[in-house]
This record gives structure tokens, sequence and C-alpha cells, in this order.
């Protein structure tokens, strides 16, 4: 069975990816990594560890597109206005779906409850045969009274005793004290992919060529000279093996990696020169020499010749004198 393209959902010029197999397909067969930016709901207060969706470069996107891996899909006009019928199905799955999950979690929290309660008749078990094997070894009465520790029924006796002098007060005993086990809230799962619902149609807003989502106005990457230079780079440097990722924090165009960048360091940092007619003064060769061995990399000077489509490399390194 043949895979279809990768859908890439547009909103605002911006591409995304929601589905978690499109973003590990695209991974691991395409060296396409992106950005993570969704914030996890059980660590909402944090920034380090994101999901989805993934935030896509355009580079990354037209590189996908021009290749045939992916479509860019309409993803407002995907989304029509839903039928009666079609939101009381949804609704109806819905509630199906909330009540089959409280059901699973009523079934758990008995059978823990009935675990504990087995625990506790097999524990006060053990007790009493301790106490009994005590109460006969002793050698008087008087030390059987000092040493033997209280009978189990007398402790018993007097947390029933607890349990109802609360209530005399107007308070329950807290929950944990009958069960053993505490009372918690659950937690359920409704499916959210806009995808799967009836009134979303992705086949009649997806488009598989730059021009066609361009002509839809979904899509205008690349427009000028400098975004079609960057998308020469990047494809020439892909199509090599080598993973991309943004370079702004080491003052370049990406992060040149030699594999995945869960497993490798970058070893280059790439800036694109639009032309071989562009202007490039010798500080600036300077600075992208020492900022890029200062940070232990190589700095890339990526040109890119529109007229001949040849993009050509040069690798800038400081080195001492004498």
């Amino acid at each position: 069975m043949t895979e279809g393209p990768i859908p890439l959902r547009v909103s605002n010029k911006q591409a995304y990816v929601w589905d978690v197999d499109d973003i590990a397909k695209l991974r691991a067969r395409h060296g396409i990594c992106g950005m993570l930016t969704g914030t996890l709901p059980r660590l909402s207060q944090q920034n380090v560890f994101l999901g989805v969706p993934l935030v896509l470069m355009p580079e990354e996107v037209v590189f996908l597109v021009e290749k045939g891996l992916a479509c860019l899909v309409d993803d407002k006009n995907a989304h029509h206005d839903p039928e009666p019928s079609h939101l009381a199905k949804w609704d109806n799955a819905r509630l199906k779906a909330i009540k089959h999950q409280l059901a699973l979690a009523e079934e758990e929290r008995e059978a823990r409850e009935h675990q504990y309660m087995t625990m506790t008749e097999e524990a006060m078990r053990k007790r009493k045969e301790r106490e009994r094997r005590k109460a006969g070894s002793a050698s008087s009465p008087n030390d059987q009274s000092r040493s033997s520790p209280e009978p189990a029924e007398n402790l018993l006796a007097h947390d029933n005793h607890g349990a109802i002098s609360d209530k005399q007060h107007g308070q329950d005993p807290p929950a944990a004290s009958k069960t053993g086990v505490t009372s918690a809230s659950y937690t359920v799962h409704v499916s959210a992919p806009s995808s799967q619902l009836e009134w979303y149609q992705q086949s009649s807003h997806s488009f598989t060529t730059l021009a066609s989502a361009r002509e839809a106005g979904i899509w205008d990457y690349p427009s000028t000279p400098e975004e079609r230079a960057r998308c020469a780079v990047f494809r020439d440097l892909r199509e090599k093996g080598y993973y991309l990722g943004i370079g702004i924090k080491f003052g370049g165009d990406y992060l040149v990696y030699p594999g995945d960048p869960l497993r490798y360091h970058s070893h280059f940092v790439a800036s694109v020169i639009a032309s071989p007619r562009t202007p490039l003064q010798p500080m600036e060769i300077v600075a992208h020499g020492r900022l890029g061995t200062g940070t232990k990399k190589s700095h890339l000077l990526c040109e890119w010749d529109e007229e001949n489509d040849i993009v050509t490399c040069y690798s800038i390194e400081w080195a001492g004198f004498g």
C-alpha cells in the first residue's frame, strides 16, 4: 500500500504538523526536524519539554513539497459548518467515550480497594498471631500484662470510637480511614484531532505544488532572490545528508549536523549568500571565523548561483599567527 504525502496544515502562512506519526516519519525518513511548540497538558508551567504541533521552517516546507513528500492544506477553509446531525453524532460518541472511561476508572478503584482490604485483614491476622505467641511465652501474668502489647481488638475499638466521635461532631472520617485508598479525580480524555471530524474536508483544500498553493493565497515562499537562495542552499545541504536547524543563536542562517540533532552536535554554522555578486566585507569574514571557532564549529559561506543552479560552500576557521 502506497503512502500519500504528509499533510502540512497551513495557518497564517505557517506550516504545522499535528500527527505524531507524521512527525516521526519526517524525522526518521526525510531528515526534517522542525521545532515542537505545543505545551504539554501535565507540564504546562515550563517550556523545556514541548509537544505538538511541530512548526516547520519555510525552507523545510518547500523542500518537502518539491520532492512530493508533503502537501499543503488550507486548514481554515477545510473546516466547514457542521450539520446538526453531524454535531449530534459527534456529541453522542464523545459522551459514550466519557462514560466508558469513567466505568473503567471505577472498576480500577474498586480493585484497589479490594486489594487493600485483603491486605489489611491478612495483616490483622498476623498481628493477632504474634500477640498470641507472646502471651503464651510470658512467665507470669504480671509480666504478660507489662510486656504484651494492646490487643488488636482494643485498637480497632479505639479507631471506631474516634470515627463515632467524628460523626457526633458532624465530621465525616477521611476516605483513607475507611478504605485506605484516597479518592482522586478522574482524568477523561476527549479526542481532539479535527481531521477526523465529518465536516473537515481536507481533500478539497490540499495543494501538492507551490504554484497551486500560491494561487490559492495560502503560501508565497519563496518570493525574493534571498528566499530562493535559502531554499537552494537548504536543498543542497539536505541532499548531501546533513540535518539542518535554525542557526540564529550562532550568528548564521542554519546549524548543520552530520546526523540527527538528538545524537550529534552541529559541525557547521551556515550563512547564505544570495548571489556571486553579493558584496562581503572582510570584517564579516573575520567575525564569522572567530564566532565559529569560539563555538567549536566551522562557518560555512554558502553562495547560490541562480543562473547556473550551483551552490558553492566555503569553510572558514580562525587560525593563529606566527
